[in-house]
């Protein structure tokens, strides 16, 4: 496709990938019966996954960034789509209006027991918590569904909890423990807690230590299958681990183990944890796999119980593709990308970098999301400590990401633009100078080791709008930003038509934040502000193939 027509297509297309949720960037089912992995190319680090009837619930860690533990559906385990979050807001406030990078909510486990889902994570810096809801699965997709946050065990280094509710009503829940805050790891604990899942009523003992042999053992899920207690869990650590099962005829151990899934000959690096789950009449584990910038995506493995053990995948190599584990008739979908900011609300798919004010921005009538001009502090370096980041994850290795903006601006020095963010950022902006607008690239390498952002001028553009009002007159800019990524490159592109582009720049390469991998979106800020705020409408983002 020439370039004039793949624009026109973005400025024409009705949004129709956003409205149907299909994926025009990537789609693990290959509508034959089979899927490709990962089948979420986005970063769902530690996801878990339980079943209610023929419907499958995933979430996965959301550290620092708000909404969050996001909640996906299927019912094939292929086909997933976002239909919410289970919170609203990190507390304490104070702590978690300004972003706490790598910290806040680490490897949740969601189970549904007694017509109730519950969601259990562990803050390494605060204890272990849980959220619950009784809401019909129709009411998902709100976070007013789910409980304000219980803290079941106060304390500092309890991470990846999973409770287990028995045959006989008693609840016990496994944890791992993080070094970086204990001074131990690779151990496993398991304690009782009350029957309705909120205290603890046992004293925790230890039932597995990985040692030198399965060293950094975390990440443990508890299962019972036929009379036996299961431990699943990774260890080896998150590049170049594999997976163990453990067994026991107590909860309490002591439990014997095996090797059941590894790298081996494959190109599938530390397959590392995850969640077992039943459905279409067989087993099947849902694990994640580092990708560096891109975070870490989410595969999914057959499981053999034939010898007694669940070994997954391909005799314990994981696929790259397989059969599905449900064929049926329902239609293809994929995690939202794109974004029409139509219907008076942000897209399941967006985060911010830390807990939502008002002002950072709100969703307008005509159809667009509005983002004010955040304050900077004094001295500012970097957005690493900028709250106001407005991010959604990759979803693909290559794809292209086009908006339409209008940026008003009360005053000099106000900004705004498209960002790709981690610990390495750039983002192409427009700054209102005089008036004028000039285009800039701001780049910070090592933002998470206190680097100072760089700014390059690209362009000096136009003002298309100027209020006439006397208070406070805002001077206006129409502008198509586009972002392309391509194997962890990126490139900038603007355009004044929405027809010709040209590149901003030279290309940027994705980098990590901390724990989660690169994320993109929008932001707008200021340094010095004197008077009013000014803002950027984001009329859309249509997310397409490279052209």
């Amino acid at each position: 496709m020439n370039k004039g027509l793949f624009s026109l297509f973005l400025l024409m297309m009705p949004a129709l990938a956003s409205a149907q949720s299909v994926s025009q960037v990537w789609s693990p089912d290959n509508g034959d019966g089979t899927y490709t992995n990962p089948v979420l190319f986005a970063d769902y680090s530690d996801p878990d996954v339980c079943a209610v009837g023929n419907d499958f619930y995933l979430t996965a860690s959301s550290f620092n960034c708000i909404p969050g533990l996001p909640i996906l559906h299927s019912t094939d385990l292929v086909n997933w789509r976002i239909i919410g979050h289970a919170l609203k807001e990190q507390k304490p406030v104070e702590l978690f209006n300004r972003p706490q990078h790598g910290k806040g909510v680490w490897a949740p486990a969601i189970r549904f027991h007694r017509g109730a889902f519950y969601i259990y994570w562990g803050d390494p810096d605060r204890g272990i918590f849980m959220v619950k809801t009784d809401a019909p699965t129709s009411r998902l997709s709100g976070d007013e569904a789910w409980s304000e946050p219980v803290c079941v065990i106060a304390g500092k280094g309890m991470i990846d909890p999973c409770p287990l509710w028995d045959d006989d009503g008693r609840c016990y829940l496994v944890n791992g423990w993080a070094a970086s805050r204990a001074g131990f790891n690779s151990v496993l604990t398991v304690r009782e807690l009350s029957a309705d899942g909120t205290q603890a009523i046992g004293l925790p003992r230890i039932v597995f230590d990985g040692g030198q042999e399965n060293h950094t053992t975390e990440g443990p899920k508890l299962y019972k299958r036929d009379g036996w207690y299961w431990i699943m869990c990774p260890a080896g650590g998150v590049e170049m681990g594999w997976q163990l099962a453990m067994r026991s005829r107590s909860p309490y151990g002591p439990y014997e183990w095996r090797r059941v899934m590894w790298q081996g000959k494959t190109a599938i690096n530390g397959p590392h944890q995850g969640a077992w789950v039943h459905a279409g009449g067989s087993d099947w584990f849902l694990h994640f796999n580092d990708r560096a910038a891109y975070g870490r995506v989410v595969y999914l493995q057959p499981v053999d119980w034939s010898s007694g053990w669940p070994m997954m995948g391909n005799h314990g190599e994981p696929y790259t593709r397989f059969r599905k584990p449900v064929c049926t008739t329902s239609p293809i979908v994929s995690p939202q990308e794109s974004d029409e900011f139509n219907d008076g609300r942000l897209g399941l798919q967006w985060q911010w970098h830390a807990n939502y004010e008002q002002t950072f921005g709100m969703p307008t009538a005509d159809g667009c999301y509005r983002l004010y001009t955040a304050d900077l502090s004094e001295g500012y370096k970097s957005l690493w400590d900028v709250p106001n980041l407005l991010l959604q994850k990759p979803a693909a290795p290559r794809f292209t990401a086009t908006a339409k903006v209008r940026f008003a601006s009360k005053e000099d020095g106000q900004y705004g633009g498209l960002l790709m963010m981690g610990r390495d950022y750039s983002a192409l902006v427009v700054v209102r100078q005089g008036d004028t607008f000039v285009l800039q690239r701001h780049t910070c390498m090592g933002a998470d080791e206190g680097a100072v952002e760089t700014r390059q001028t690209i362009a000096t553009l136009a003002p298309t709008h100027r209020d006439t009002i006397p208070y406070s007159p805002a001077t206006c800019l129409d502008l198509y930003l586009r972002i392309t990524i391509s194997d962890g490159i990126c490139r900038y592109y603007y355009s004044t038509d929405g027809k010709r582009f040209r590149e901003a720049g030279r290309p940027f390469t994705m980098r990590q934040g901390k724990w989660i991998g690169a994320k993109y979106g929008f932001y707008a800020a200021c340094e010095q502000r004197k008077g009013n705020r000014g803002w950027m409408d984001v009329d859309w983002i249509r997310v397409a193939p490279v052209e």
